[in-house]
């Protein structure tokens, strides 16, 4: 059984907020690194659970996931007092983790807060072989210490591995069964569980799908179409506001002709920032805006305000996206991302794949495309060891609630069926909505994913909730 310690004061200083009417513990379990030889050296997973003082009637755990793969789970699980519904919490021990390679739980860290600002900063979309080539050349130099590191051992931060160190909290916490919610990647972790352990299930959510099957070529291209319809809603609703929105009844057009300017001449930072705005920058605040619905105001004044030559919004987004510190350094998330994602894939492109997708995708999603394309370099040049997780049905599994937006960008709404039909006991629930996950999002989500997760009666398959 874990043994917990409390850990409220440092918690509330970690996320910046108190907490009340909750208790918060922390702790570990020790797992192997490898599950193939479970006698051998060790990881130790931090887990966080937190309860209400009042708790009653308490039906488990429920495990929470905010995907990545580099999201902690640990600061997910402490915001939790926060945003679920308050039936979830009284019923509920929420027990958070950080997976193996992530925040507190022998993090991968290789990646150099200047091999991070570099690649950040880079052109998304670099035509010329020469200024290609140079990025791949970055992408090995950034990624050759982690090798140098860590060798062969960079094969254990797997999401395998870590669906096995699920199953050991479930052990540790005490539950017979598990109750879980996973987000974005954390759908993943929830279809590799449930197919390696249907038996062990109470009730999983899975929001924002990952569809298992795809290869990371095919999941990137429904990214870059995901990005492109969620920008075209962006400025559908930019337009419908009219002289209210300050980028204009042309919000791509707008951008268009802000890259060109900043591709010219990077924009100078203010205020003692030291850095200057590249298009790389740019474009991954339009990124990160797009993921929430609630951050398209201040997308619209990040285009506007960069346009007339201060960065200081398009910095805060991408820092909010990319884990920069505001002294330079950074979290791990982007270390965790690269070394899990490349661990996983099973057929990584060549760099000359990269190279030819690049050209393809800038035809076919303009904004987007190219961008998507060149992430793929990191895993091009991986240097590390392969471990790619096992895909299939869950037998024998209960019904699993599989929610998916309409207006997704990073998990399009397509991958929501076909998880649930690969899973065989998935019930789909569709929220007509924008951004990137729905629960607990609207009466409809939220009453139906809680009373799934209370009662382990699921919605209706095929339930639509509208946007509001």
């Amino acid at each position: 059984m874990a043994k917990w310690t409390d850990c409220k004061a440092e918690i509330e200083r970690s996320i910046g907020t108190s907490l009340s009417g909750v208790q918060v513990d922390c702790g570990a379990v020790r797992v192997p690194q490898d599950w193939a030889n479970p006698t051998g050296a060790t990881f130790d997973i931090a887990m966080v659970r937190v309860r209400r003082t009042d708790q009653k009637n308490r039906i488990g755990s429920l495990l929470v996931n905010p995907g990545g793969p580099g999201a902690s789970g640990i600061e997910l699980a402490a915001q939790t007092p926060l945003f679920l519904p308050g039936e979830i919490m009284e019923r509920f021990d929420v027990v958070g983790f950080d997976p193996r390679g992530v925040g507190k739980s022998a993090p991968v860290d290789c990646l150099t807060a200047a091999s991070k600002d570099a690649t950040t900063a880079a052109n998304p979309d670099p035509a010329p072989q020469k200024e290609f080539d140079e990025q791949v050349k970055l992408w090995r130099t950034s990624i050759n210490p982690c090798v140098s590191k860590y060798g062969q051992s960079l094969g254990y931060y797997s999401t395998e591995q870590t669906v096995r160190d699920m199953d050991a909290i479930r052990e540790a916490v005490g539950d017979p069964k598990m109750t879980y919610l996973g987000y974005s990647y954390g759908t993943l972790l929830g279809a590799v569980y449930a197919h390696l352990y249907p038996g062990r299930i109470r009730a999983f959510v899975l929001d924002g799908a990952v569809d298992p099957n795809l290869d990371g070529i095919t999941a990137s291209e429904g990214q870059a179409a995901g990005f492109e319809k969620a920008f075209d809603n962006f400025a559908a609703a930019c337009r419908a506001r009219g002289s209210g929105c300050p980028i204009g009844p042309d919000a791509r057009r707008t951008l268009h002709d802000v890259l060109i300017t900043v591709q010219k001449k990077p924009v100078a930072g203010r205020g003692g920032e030291k850095r200057t705005a590249t298009t790389g920058h740019v474009l991954s605040a339009v990124t990160a805006a797009l993921y929430v619905k609630a951050q398209w105001p201040t997308l619209e004044k990040a285009i506007a305000d960069v346009s007339k030559g201060d960065p200081t919004t398009v910095f805060a987004l991408n820092d909010s996206f990319t884990g920069r510190n505001a002294d330079g350094s950074y979290n791990n998330m982007t270390d965790a991302f690269t070394a899990i994602g490349c661990t996983d894939d099973r057929n990584p492109p060549t760099v000359a794949k990269v190279r030819t997708l690049q050209a393809e995708w800038r035809r076919k999603y303009p904004l987007f495309g190219a961008p998507l394309a060149m992430t793929m370099l990191s895993c091009a040049v991986w240097p590390g060891t392969h471990d790619p997780y096992p895909v299939g049905a869950a037998f024998g599994a209960p019904p699993i609630v599989v929610v998916g937006t309409t207006g997704d960008p990073a998990t399009p709404y397509a991958n929501t069926a076909k998880l649930a039909s690969g899973l065989g006991t998935g019930h789909i629930v569709t929220w007509q909505g924008e951004g990137h996950t729905a629960y607990p999002q609207t009466t409809c989500i939220r009453e139906n994913i809680s009373n799934y997760l209370l009662t382990t009666n699921p919605p209706p398959d095929g339930l639509t909730c509208p946007a509001s």
